[in-house]
């Protein structure tokens, strides 16, 4: 099967495309013929390093993805062959305390498609049925794929963690980003009142038009001083942010008393000052946030139905132009997701 994979680490020059072996289905695997993927941020990390992630080398990218079953148990009650399909990337072991108790993303033995084994920048994927969800009527394949990743993510961080309430603000950071535009889509869908920040004015407008209630353009404007003026100088009930060192002290001084932050990236640095006074005078609490379960994803989609919340894709490559898609998302300038397509 075709397949863009890691050769090494560095550029774009260690990212091969070519012919890599179609996996081998296990019982009670589903293997899928895959028809889209999208790009993450961590594609860009395990090309350059990979560093930390236990992986083996050639390996292919990607983490999400959507298809049709090629192959599947006889008999299984829930999927059959030919049936559109999205992913959940995460496969758990299902025996440790976390898998037990259903917070399977915690699971002590976790591996993910794309970082500790084979992922989906291929023609062809393998995973545990559990994985396997059906993609709604109507949606692409690029559509689905995107749920996988970004917006399992802003569900968990949303909902899960900060427990977000209608009637409750959010600062979002860094918008036009795949996480942070899942998040405005979600806390929008959800009832509460959005700010959302960023360096490019033609992001803020696209915002805007999706719903933002408020746009900070953090390249001229202090975020934490803009952030209290847009709440009367209350503060906002929830932060939510992936860029880490860099926006932390502005993240903490945006906060109302009581007030909580979820982030799950550090693109910026991983060292921020904790700013503990403020932490515990003002009684603030942090969560830390990774993907989401099996069980989160249902809700996810069940809920992205309702609401009709659907991924954006920005620009969608064919799969001969990833070394181009992955130069696009090193830029930062993309204002949604990017696509690969298989076909």
């Amino acid at each position: 099967m075709k397949a863009a994979y890691l050769t090494g680490h560095g550029g774009n020059e260690i990212v091969a495309l070519g012919e890599r072996p179609l996996p081998a289905r296990a019982a009670g695997d589903v293997r899928v013929r895959l028809h889209a993927a999208t790009l993450n941020r961590v594609d860009l990390y395990m090309r350059d390093s990979g560093a930390g992630i236990t992986h083996s080398l050639p390996q292919i990218m990607g983490l999400d993805g959507a298809g049709v079953i090629d192959e599947v148990d006889p008999g299984d009650p829930a999927l059959h062959a030919g049936q559109r399909v999205l992913l959940h990337p995460g496969i758990a072991c299902g025996r440790c305390e976390f898998c037990l108790r259903g917070d399977d993303v915690l699971c002590a033995r976790y591996q993910l498609i794309g970082e500790h084994r084979d992922g989906t920048f291929a023609q062809y994927v393998t995973v545990p049925a559990r994985n396997v969800l059906p993609l709604p009527d109507g949606w692409s394949f690029a559509e689905g794929a995107a749920l996988g990743v970004n917006h399992l993510t802003a569900w968990r961080m949303l909902v899960t963690q900060a427990q977000l309430n209608s009637w409750e603000t959010v600062l979002i950071f860094g918008i036009g980003g795949g996480v942070s535009l899942a998040g405005l889509q979600l806390a929008k869908a959800m009832g509460a009142r959005t700010l959302v920040t960023s360096r490019h004015p033609a992001k803020l407008e696209q915002a805007r038009a999706l719903g933002a209630d408020h746009a900070i353009d953090s390249s001229r404007e202090d975020v934490a001083k803009a952030a209290l003026a847009a709440t009367g100088g209350r503060g906002v009930d929830v932060v939510f942010e992936n860029v880490g060192e860099a926006v932390w002290p502005a993240a903490m001084k945006s906060l109302v008393r009581g007030g909580r932050l979820v982030t799950c990236g550090a693109t910026s640095g991983d060292q921020p000052g904790a700013d503990l006074r403020r932490l515990f005078i003002r009684q603030l609490r942090v969560f830390g946030s990774t993907l989401g379960t099996v069980a989160e994803l249902h809700d996810l989609l069940a809920f992205c139905q309702r609401h009709a919340v659907r991924p954006v894709i920005e620009q969608t490559f064919a799969l001969d132009q990833v070394h181009a898609a992955l130069d696009r998302l090193e830029s930062g300038e993309q204002f949604g997701k990017i696509a690969l397509n298989m076909d």
